[in-house]
């Protein structure tokens, strides 16, 4: 089997054999002509895979970047959407009906905990979220009308980890569906698929894009779960563009160099900022120090480009930080080419009360930071200035 570098390159984009194109085509259209009425029904029934009718369905272009995602992730269908939120909550409708129950964790993107908090509940359906390191409130969270299972691992933005596998079997042990969103980790450090994930869901804004000029989602799953993913997309019409397809297949080829660089100033920055004494707390799975690093030994391969502290002082100090960066920049998102810091409890997770952050470990000292590919001497160093204006 190719290595990820040797996939970000060839995987699902051979050269063009009609024009010897090494990129793949951008098929900016919306529909498509059929010589023969007789071929209609087989293009509509074939999801791609027996010709095209109309890009809201399927794309080649973006059929293409779907079969690269879906080697990536080892196995599977892929589906890309128009933005990640677009992926989170198309794929979690296509898997509830009238009585469904939703398990969740509380550490949660903001978006997608109010997904599960405040939207669902208002259409009538009922959720749990739970503190994410204990397994035990998983378990107990659970009900008999329990559908799905919906985890981020590593968390956003306090970076807790959850065991999938053992959330998959719980969740298979109530005819439940298990979706884990695996932005934070990146398919290059994690494969949840591996553990018995069913769907497993990215903002391909971030670290599979890298580049921080567009805005799409993904969704992958086996045949069966993506067919279910893929018929929600086309009624709720989330499907992403072409163009911004082709611009995630280019940004690809690169992320097996980007994500590694990523993963090793980010354990650099890490293991600086836990000996400074402006810091109380950092949050990373790659320290030995963090609760879970055994768990993140077992089920990743990379412990990734981001990570969280907590500035000793006052919000103030925390935005006096986050306003001294010069190298780094003060912006929301993450996984692109340029590092970023942000303080999740008035920019990530703003949708939250006080309450919640406070309930989720979200004080208003905490600092995100997503790593880009800068060299690793001038982060410290501009880290370490940054600090000192604290």
């Amino acid at each position: 089997m190719p290595g990820d570098s040797t996939k970000s390159v060839h995987e699902a984009e051979p050269f063009d054999e009609r024009t010897g194109s090494l990129t793949t085509p951008i098929y900016e259209t919306s529909t498509f002509g059929f010589a023969k009425a007789a071929d209609v029904p087989v293009a509509v029934a074939g999801f791609g895979e027996k010709g095209y009718t109309y890009s809201r369905w399927e794309n080649p272009t973006v059929v293409t970047l779907e079969k690269k995602l879906a080697a990536f992730e080892h196995g599977g269908v892929g589906a890309a959407f128009s933005s990640g939120m677009a992926a989170i909550s198309t794929a979690v409708f296509a898997f509830i009906k009238k009585g469904t129950h939703v398990l969740g964790i509380k550490d949660l993107y903001g978006g997608t905990y109010a997904l599960l908090h405040d939207i669902l509940p208002e259409l009538g359906f009922g959720t749990t979220l739970v503190e994410s390191s204990d397994f035990n409130a998983l378990e107990g969270g659970m009900k008999k009308s329990t559908g799905i299972v919906y985890i981020e691992s590593p968390t956003n933005p306090t970076l807790k980890l959850v065991d999938i596998q053992k959330a998959a079997k719980l969740a298979h042990s109530n005819g439940a569906v298990l979706m884990v969103d695996n932005t934070f980790a990146s398919p290059i450090n994690q494969n949840p698929l591996d553990f018995g994930a069913d769907v497993v869901l990215h903002s391909m804004t971030k670290y599979i894009n890298g580049h921080a000029d567009l805005i799409a989602g993904a969704a992958i799953a086996d045949k069966a779960n993506s067919h279910k993913i893929k018929m929600m997309r086309r009624d709720f019409g989330g499907t992403l563009d072409p163009i911004p397809a082709w611009l995630i297949l280019r940004g690809m080829k690169t992320m097996a160099i980007r994500v590694r660089q990523q993963n090793a100033t980010a354990m650099a920055l890490a293991e600086f900022l836990s000996t400074h004494r402006k810091v109380t707390a950092v949050n990373y799975p790659g320290l030995k120090t963090h609760p879970q690093h055994q768990l993140a030994k077992k089920q990743m391969k990379g412990f990734g480009g981001m990570l969280s502290f907590e500035i000793r002082g006052t919000t103030r100090d925390a935005m006096r930080f986050t306003e001294s960066v010069k190298t780094a920049t003060l912006a929301a998102s993450l996984g692109g080419v340029e590092t970023l810091v942000s303080q999740p409890y008035n920019m990530t997770h703003a949708q939250m009360s006080a309450k919640e952050r406070a309930e989720t470990g979200i004080p208003e000292t905490l600092v995100r930071v997503s790593i880009g590919i800068e060299d690793v001497e001038d982060l410290l160093g501009d880290f370490k200035q940054a600090l000192a204006a604290v």
